[in-house]
């Protein structure tokens, strides 16, 4: 249990409905992502716990490396975090068995990229 990061509640969408929960275990993910301009990119990312509402997350991606703040709300789990001189943001939807399904985008620049996390098992 000390390995789950945050749990939370799922709001029911009726009330026949059972409602489930949603969590973020600390510990490594394989990443695989899209540029802003779609390109493919791939390496690992490390959430770790800092408090009883938020992590730390590290990207380790094609010799790159950024470090960010994280945070789980409802089935929502968003990262701010520095890339080299950009501020960046990633919202991810947590699905089950340990994937995180987000996008992002970084100052300065235009659109949007994708990425997967899932947890290493």
């Amino acid at each position: 249990m000390f390995k789950t990061l945050i749990t939370a509640a799922a709001l029911s969408l009726a009330a026949s409905t059972a409602a489930f929960a949603v969590d973020v275990t600390a510990g490594t993910y394989d990443v695989e992502g899209t540029n802003l301009d779609g390109s493919a990119y791939s390496g690992t990312a490390t959430i770790s716990l800092e408090s009883d509402t938020t992590c730390s997350i590290t990207w380790e991606t094609g010799g790159t490396t950024s470090h960010g703040i994280c945070m789980l709300y409802d089935d929502a789990f968003a990262a701010g975090y520095v890339l080299q001189d950009a501020v960046g943001l990633v919202v991810y939807k947590v699905e089950p068995g340990g994937v995180l399904e987000g996008g992002w985008t970084i100052t300065g620049k235009s659109g949007s990229g994708t990425e997967t996390l899932t947890l290493r098992k």
